[in-house]
């Protein structure tokens, strides 16, 4: 193989998001779109310290609602800093029985349990289940892509920390892909086996129609 061929074919394994290699940081310029690498970066020398702190995860979140439980995430359009750099958290807070419905990411996830007792899983490709009781300390993965949930199953509130190896991890709920848009409740009996009045019902939970 010539030196232009493994050139080219280098180039096409190297990730967009490895931008970043060539310089120190990229901290997200919003005044232009974003792309599969990122933002664009703001220009370094009107940067100061500030602008690589975050305090938006010290804060309790709200859980007054129909999970009783609160995400609250720093990823590249709420720290900016994290543009390019391939990785994010988010705070979860659960109130008693709270829940983090099912969903998936683009990436992989790691949780750390602050406070409290939670069920935590994730279910293979296979549709082999896996999950665990967690408490104070314990850790677990969640793999890229995989359906993941998680649970509050102690007596008090609990709190809990993950990190995401994407400044930009995606987040799809089964339940908000169901029932807020405009699918048709017929399509949606068809593909997923639910009863028209359970349909209707998670539509007017989130919203949507049809």
């Amino acid at each position: 193989m010539d030196a232009q061929k493994i050139i080219f074919l280098f180039i096409l394994l190297v990730p967009l998001s490895s931008a970043t290699s060539v310089v120190d940081f990229c901290v997200a310029d919003f005044n232009y779109p974003d792309g599969p690498a990122g933002y664009a970066c703001r220009n370094p020398a009107n940067l100061t310290a500030d602008d690589f702190v975050y305090s938006g995860l010290g804060v309790a979140g709200n859980t007054s609602n129909i999970f009783n439980a609160s995400a609250f995430l720093a990823v590249d359009i709420t720290f900016p800093a994290l543009n390019g750099l391939g990785l994010s958290m988010a705070r979860l807070d659960f109130g008693v029985g709270g829940v983090i419905p099912i969903h998936a990411h683009r990436v992989s996830e790691v949780i750390l349990v602050i406070e409290g007792t939670i069920i935590a899983g994730f279910i293979g490709s296979n549709n082999t289940p896996y999950y665990k009781t967690l408490n104070k300390g314990d850790i677990m993965i969640f793999p890229q892509s995989l359906l993941h949930f998680q649970v509050n199953v102690g007596d008090l509130p609990a709190l809990a920390f993950v990190s995401l190896n994407s400044a930009s991890p995606g987040f799809q709920t089964t339940s908000f892909a169901l029932g807020a848009n405009d699918l048709p409740t017929d399509i949606i009996q068809k593909i997923t086996l639910l009863d028209a009045a359970q349909i209707r019902q998670l539509k007017t939970v989130f919203g949507g129609t049809n």
